[in-house]
């Protein structure tokens, strides 16, 4: 039996507003921010954050896991969508916008030598899953080709980031991530 009490109201806005404002954070300036930092611009004091989230390195797991999370409940809805070849690709040009503006936390989690706890390899996992489903489902309908697997679209995603990236300066948003996610599409 868990002792754990759930956190009043007020605990609970403080938490969301601590991870948004982390993942923010970390997500333009890498691991190297500062609790204190975090807490200034969250509008919280540092006790706060200590209570939340002891050290950094947790901090950075959970904003990592609930962004995980956060995909994986956007995938779920795509999944819904009566056509699916419209929504697979509506959900990669989605995550590749978000993470051209956020400059995806991935690359900072890669870089920070960081250990993943099993939650947040279990959020992963759960992206995958979900993700699969997605595939499947765009590829039953014939939109998207039918000799690519995850593997295959997630080098392609990280390929029209890239492009993104490169080319931010582009009066047409999306365009290049577009014309990349194009090969993925039959014929």
């Amino acid at each position: 039996m868990s002792t754990t009490r759930p956190l009043r109201a007020d605990a609970r806005r403080n938490r969301a507003r601590i991870l948004e404002t982390a993942r923010a954070a970390f997500a333009a300036e890498g691991i190297g921010v500062s609790l204190d930092e975090i807490a200034r611009r969250a509008g919280v004091g540092p006790g706060t954050v200590h209570r939340h989230f002891p050290t950094k390195e947790e901090l950075f797991e959970a904003a990592i896991e609930e962004h995980l999370e956060q995909l994986t409940s956007k995938a779920h809805s795509a999944l819904q969508a009566d056509d699916a070849g419209s929504a697979f690709f509506t959900f990669l040009l989605q995550m590749i916008s978000d993470a051209n503006a956020k400059q995806d936390l991935a690359d900072a989690l890669a870089g920070a030598g960081i250990n993943l706890a099993d939650a947040t390899l279990q959020a992963a996992a759960d992206l995958r899953e979900v993700f699969a489903e997605l595939l499947a489902r765009a590829q039953r309908a014939d939109a998207v080709r039918a000799d690519v697997d995850a593997a295959d679209v997630h080098a392609i995603v990280l390929a029209a980031l890239t492009a993104q990236r490169q080319r931010a300066d582009l009066a047409k948003p999306g365009r290049l991530a577009t014309l990349v996610l194009d090969c993925l599409r039959p014929g």
